[in-house]
């Protein structure tokens, strides 16, 4: 597994991007976004789903342009029809129309329709938090989860991000409602590593750690019976606010030929001036607490992760041989085209 220089990894995806057809700055962001998730050491949202986002739009299921249309249904609510188009450059002309309506209305939402998969939901929870306004971000899913107490995959793995802001920097969690998400399944069954026992089920109900066996199962929610809950909710309530599909008619995330027909939803909050001072130091005593046994300090959600990307901005980025001849593949073909 080579170590990669961060700037190099994105310059190869942002010209496989503009070979296929995506101008400039699209092809720049979701470019950005995949590197970010390597970098903090998620590679099932980085650069692993590259060469099918290409494949993607060469299908004509992705458009390499298109940003989205808008419609305001009230002051503080904005439906977008993505038309097809790359999740983060929808995702980005979204929130920036709703940042300044949260500004004078105090929230405001966009719910988005027919946009492509968004990747890591933490890039944009943070983006917003910077700009001094709570986000909170929801997607929905292919039907990968199991619901407590079955065993078939009828749910999505429905991740929400929430960020804050703080003096100290943003305050960023992101996680699935799943025990793991799809993405990190199939990034082991491509390294041929094993699962823990426990993370899922194979396409006949059982347990198993076979990744290659579990890609056709169904994932474990995380927290059981409660994590099933709370994954459920924010299907329906993603699916109540964009119209979208649920459960097992969600599709185009994992492929490489069909709509995308999941959902996302964006809240931008503004909070209440003066609060980001507090917020550090009531973070400050948390990581200041005594550990408990086994444990050498009590972390932040998000902080190992950006340690991890300072680290590798510095020291280069480890990514799968076969994802870096695929990056390098793309970025030649296009260079070969004269597409670039």
């Amino acid at each position: 597994m080579p170590l990669v220089d961060a700037v190099e990894l994105r310059d190869v995806a942002t010209a496989a991007l503009k070979g296929a057809g995506v101008p400039e700055g699209g092809a720049r962001l979701q470019a950005d976004l995949l590197l970010d998730a390597e970098l903090r050491a998620v590679p099932s949202h980085g650069f692993l789903r590259l060469e099918r986002l290409v494949a993607r739009i060469g299908n004509g299921v992705a458009s390499a342009t298109a940003s989205g249309s808008h419609d305001w249904r009230g002051p503080g609510f904005v439906s977008v029809d993505g038309q097809n188009g790359l999740g983060p450059v929808v995702a980005e002309a979204a929130l920036a129309a709703i940042s300044p309506a949260a500004k004078s209305q105090g929230i405001a939402v966009a719910a988005v329709a027919n946009a492509n998969h968004i990747g890591m939901l933490a890039y944009y929870a943070e983006a917003i938090a910077r700009a001094g306004q709570v986000g909170i971000v929801l997607s929905t899913s292919e039907a990968l989860v199991h619901p407590y107490g079955g065993r078939q995959a009828l749910i999505g793995t429905n991740p929400i991000a929430i960020g804050v802001p703080s003096a100290d920097g943003p305050f960023v969690v992101d996680l699935a409602t799943s025990l793991v998400s799809m993405g990190e399944i199939h990034d082991r069954a491509h390294r041929g590593q094993a699962l823990p026992e426990g993370w899922a089920l194979d396409a006949q109900g059982n347990t198993t750690t076979d990744a290659e066996a579990a890609k056709a199962g169904a994932i474990a929610p995380f927290g059981a019976a409660k994590g099933y809950a709370l994954g459920l909710a924010f299907e329906l309530m993603v699916t109540a606010l964009t119209g979208t599909a649920l459960g097992r008619d969600v599709v185009g995330t994992l492929d490489a030929d069909q709509l995308c027909n999941k959902g996302d939803v964006f809240i931008v909050i503004d909070p209440v001036s003066g609060q980001g001072e507090a917020i550090a130091r009531y973070l400050e005593i948390l990581r200041q607490a005594e550990p408990a046994d086994g444990f050498d300090q009590v972390l932040i959600p998000g902080e190992r992760g950006r340690a991890l990307k300072a680290e590798r901005l510095r020291g280069g980025v480890p990514v799968a041989d076969s994802v870096w001849s695929s990056m390098q593949r793309l970025r030649d073909t296009a260079l070969a085209r004269g597409e670039i």
